[in-house]
C-alpha cells in the first residue's frame, strides 16, 4: 500500500489520510525503528483506516475530540481489537472507548513519545498531542492556519479556546509544525503574531 509520507524525521514517519465528507485529517504516527504506530482520530472510511492500521501496526487510537466527524470509525476500530482513547470530558460523545486520556500523559509508540495537552474550547475535552523530540503538534480542531477552531457549538467556549491556544500551544517552539484536524499544516511561528487579531474579531 504505497503512500507518500506527510512528514519524516529521525525515527518517525507521519502519514496523513484525508477522509469523509468533512475532509478530516487522520494521522498515523509510526516509529520507524520498531514498526509500532498510533492513529490520531478514527474519523471516517473505516475500511481504509483498518487497512492502514493492519499495514502499519496501529494498536491504538488517540482521539483529539468527540465531534461526530472525528469518530465515525471508532466502533469498527474497536471491533478489530484496536484500543480507542479520549479525554474524559468528551467520552460521552463516543459510541464506546477503551481508555481515558488525561492531561500530560505520555503515550509511547516504540521509541516515540506523544504527550497529551488538554486544550478545551472547541469541545470540553479537546486534546492536542505533541510529538516530543520532534517539531510536530497535532492540534485537532483547536488551532488551524488563521485561527482557532469553531466555537459556535453549545458546549464550546471562545474564551476557553483562546486561553488554551495562548497558554498551551503558542508557548511551544516557533518551528513547531501544527497538523490540524482538517486542512493544511501551519507553524507556531506563523500563527503566534495573530492572537490579538483573533481575540478582537471574536472567532
Amino acid at each position: 500500500m504505497e503512500h507518500q509520507a506527510h512528514w519524516e524525521g529521525s525515527g518517525v514517519r507521519i502519514d496523513r489520510y484525508v477522509v469523509g465528507p468533512f475532509v478530516n485529517n487522520v494521522f498515523v504516527v509510526r516509529c520507524t525503528s520498531t514498526g509500532e504506530a498510533v492513529l490520531l482520530d478514527a474519523a471516517d472510511e473505516h475500511d481504509l483506516l483498518l487497512e492502514v492500521s493492519r499495514a502499519t501496526g496501529v494498536r491504538r487510537v488517540l482521539t483529539t475530540h468527540g465531534h461526530w466527524d472525528h469518530i465515525q470509525a471508532v466502533t469498527a476500530m474497536r471491533d478489530a481489537g484496536i484500543d480507542v482513547g479520549v479525554a474524559e470530558a468528551d467520552a460521552s460523545m463516543l459510541p464506546s472507548y477503551d481508555f481515558v486520556i488525561p492531561d500530560g500523559e505520555i503515550y509511547r509508540v516504540g521509541d516515540l513519545r506523544l504527550r497529551s495537552i488538554h486544550t478545551p474550547g472547541h469541545t470540553p475535552g479537546s486534546t492536542s498531542f505533541l510529538l516530543e523530540g520532534h517539531p510536530v503538534l497535532f492540534s485537532g480542531d483547536t488551532l488551524f492556519p488563521g485561527g482557532p477552531g469553531n466555537t459556535s457549538f453549545p458546549d464550546a467556549s471562545f474564551e476557553q479556546i483562546i486561553e488554551s491556544i495562548d497558554r498551551r500551544l503558542l508557548t511551544l517552539p516557533p518551528d513547531t509544525i501544527v497538523m490540524p484536524g482538517h486542512g493544511l499544516d501551519t507553524t507556531i511561528r506563523t500563527e503566534r503574531p495573530h492572537l490579538q487579531e483573533w481575540i478582537d474579531r471574536g472567532w
